[in-house]
């Protein structure tokens, strides 16, 4: 098993996949950060060497990363439905924020525009 900022991967897992998996990091950053320590893009953890391990976890631990990151969406979604905008009362009654069609299809939009709030079920 390989640990990256606490979090054990296995040895036959894509360091592309691994650096993925964490809130925050999607396809590009991850293609620039393998890009920085010189690995193959389709390397496997247990190919990387404890040194490189060491510089790739504290890289991320400069990183905004998940609960932090997560807590930066909800505060921004947080000023716009406090500012009254069109997209923060669009968040506020679940609805499709980005233009999306309302007239049909609109239950997946719903599903995927609820936030969690107040107690531990309660949402909007």
């Amino acid at each position: 098993m390989v640990n990256i900022l606490g979090v054990n991967f296995h040895e036959l897992k894509l360091v592309r996949k691994a650096l993925e998996s964490f809130y925050g990091l999607g396809p590009q950053l991850s293609a620039r950060i393998m890009a920085k320590y010189t690995i193959h893009p389709r390397a496997r953890l247990g190919g990387v060497a404890p040194k490189t391990l060491t510089a790739l976890t504290a890289e991320l631990s400069t990183m905004t990363l998940e609960n932090d990151a997560r807590r930066i969406v909800q505060d921004n979604i947080k000023r716009l439905r406090d500012m009254g905008t069109y997209r923060g009362r669009r968040h506020a009654m679940g609805l499709p924020v980005r233009g999306q069609r309302t007239r049909t299809q609109i239950g997946t939009a719903r599903k995927l525009n609820q936030l969690e709030r107040g107690g531990t079920n309660s949402k909007i």
